[in-house]
């Protein structure tokens, strides 16, 4: 009978500020729900549906209870 060695792995953090940043651009596809890290206003909910990508960092989203927003990729997850 083998004894199994106890695996130890020390666990590595991301230091971006923002994990986004590091993510291909192909990450994001219209139709995707992502988590806001920044609320419009206080009654709207915290995700938002891309709808259209308007530049390298910027996407065109729906906000339930707020409506439509453009959103820098550092804004959501």
């Amino acid at each position: 009978m083998k004894l199994l060695e106890p695996q130890t792995q020390t666990p590595t953090w991301n230091s971006s500020p923002n994990p986004n940043l590091d993510q291909s651009q192909d990450a994001f596809q219209p139709g995707t729900w992502v988590h806001l890290l920044e609320l419009p206003n206080p009654y709207s909910f915290d995700q938002g549906l891309l709808l259209c990508q308007v530049s390298e960092d910027q996407w065109v989203s729906w906000i339930p209870d707020h409506g439509q927003a453009t959103l820098h990729i550092s804004q959501f997850l």
